[in-house]
């Protein structure tokens, strides 16, 4: 382990930019003994290397140190995905940034020190209110995302235009199988997994570019899909047309909250990460609402542990700032806590395949970066380019690493007889006595 000392700024002797200076410099030295217990090396441009690792391992290249710290002393939680924006830092010629990013996402919770942790709360933003996921402000912060450019998508999606994890074959190598075919087989497995068929009457909350959609369709069912993207709709709609399904397949801009009716099957793939913990009862109860008698739910939803969802849920984060305005990635514990508390249903299913979708995102980022001349022409620069290239790794580390995961879970009502469903429902009602 590297015993180098950081020298004193020189910016710290004039008073006009001593405060400044003294954060970065405190963030430094703050950075420089994370590193320490990193599996990674880190090099200065004047050749200073520190870090935990061998001569094996990811190197990370500092650029522009005091601006790099500056950025992380102004908003730790921002500054690494800025600094990564601006240049200050990357990986070094032969480091792949995904593998970069693993080892920090492997020790994410137990970098900062325990002594520092009760000042998190005076560096932490909040969530602004803006981005709540009220009516207007999901359209807001869908719009934002998913109406950038349909050439943006497409030139790192399968040619399926999937965009969630794929689900690959597990009894050989992740790597050497097509990505189209393992989205094909992500969806046909929720679809079984909602019971989806001959006249089954489909609901899709968040039908993307209709991919799931034609698939149900194809199974002779009848499918209402709701989106928030213009976008993802024109796209989706000249999708389902050329298929031949356009009498199969009702596709809406409209919020899950205003959706009326009765469907056999609710079926929902990563767009839960979008509503917000706020609106988890509403989105639930609502889902509820519109499942018929004998229905299924099938969400494909990420995931995190509930102890590190609990001490981040509030804090204002890179991707919420960049990527996903007003996005939260939910725990198990919390989706069973809600729907015991909002509705009838429970979770009997829950399928995990987390590596899957960090060898999916692997490929995105891969076909990203090979593609982004094409991607230049919609009008995205230098600072977006690396961005996406950050935000894919900074993805894909998570969910090589485990701090993140992904399930295909499946929602059935509770086997309570009517009369004690109404019981229970009576029960839980605010002011009912205890028996």
């Amino acid at each position: 382990m590297s015993t180098l000392t950081v020298a004193q700024p020189l910016c710290l002797r004039h008073p006009a930019f001593r405060p400044l200076c003294v954060r970065a410099w405190v963030a430094r030295l703050i950075v420089d003994r994370m590193l320490d217990r990193i599996a990674v090396r880190a090099v200065y441009p004047d050749g200073t290397v520190r870090g935990g690792g061998g001569p094996d391992a990811p190197v990370l290249r500092i650029v522009r140190p005091e601006s790099m710290f500056e950025r992380l002393a102004h908003n730790p939680k921002i500054g690494l995905g800025e600094a990564y924006m601006a240049g200050d830092w990357a990986a070094a010629d032969g480091t792949d940034l995904g593998d970069l990013l693993t080892p920090f996402a492997e020790r994410v919770a137990h970098l900062v020190p325990a002594a520092l942790l009760r000042f998190r709360r005076l560096v932490d933003r909040r969530v602004p209110r803006w981005q709540r996921n009220t009516l207007t402000g999901a359209r807001s912060n869908i719009s934002a995302h998913y109406d950038l450019s349909n050439a943006l998508f497409g030139a790192f999606l399968d040619p399926g235009m999937t965009y969630s994890s794929a689900l690959f074959d597990h009894d050989g190598p992740l790597s050497d199988q097509d990505l189209e075919a393992a989205q094909t087989r992500k969806v046909e497995r929720i679809l079984d997994l909602a019971g989806v068929g001959p006249g089954s009457r489909v609901l899709e909350i968040g039908t993307g570019w209709g991919t799931l959609a034609i698939a149900a369709a194809r199974r002779s069912a009848y499918v209402t899909g709701i989106t928030l993207s213009t976008e993802q709709l024109q796209l989706a709609e000249k999708r389902v047309a050329d298929a031949g399904l356009a009498d199969r397949v009702d596709l809406r801009l409209q919020d899950y909250r205003a959706v009326t009716g009765s469907y056999d099957a609710v079926v929902s793939v990563e767009m839960i990460e979008a509503v917000g913990e706020e609106y988890w009862p509403d989105y639930f109860r609502t889902v509820d609402e519109l499942l018929a008698p004998g229905g299924k739910v099938a969400l494909q939803a990420i995931l995190m542990e509930h102890d590190r969802m609990l001490a981040t849920r509030h804090s204002y984060g890179w991707i919420q700032k960049y990527i996903f305005p007003g996005g939260l990635i939910p725990s198990r514990t919390a989706i069973d806590e809600t729907v015991e508390r909002h509705t009838t249903l429970a979770v009997d299913d829950d399928y995990r395949f987390g590596q899957d979708y960090a060898e999916t995102l692997r490929r995105w980022r891969r076909r990203f970066v090979a593609n982004w001349q094409s991607v230049r022409t919609e009008g995205f620069d230098e600072s977006f380019r690396r961005a996406w290239e950050y935000y894919l790794a900074y993805c894909e580390a998570g969910f090589a690493s485990g701090y993140l995961d992904v399930g295909q879970l499946r929602l059935t009502r509770d086997q309570l007889s009517g009369k004690e469903n109404i019981e229970s429902t009576m029960r839980s009602l605010p002011g009912a006595s205890a028996r």
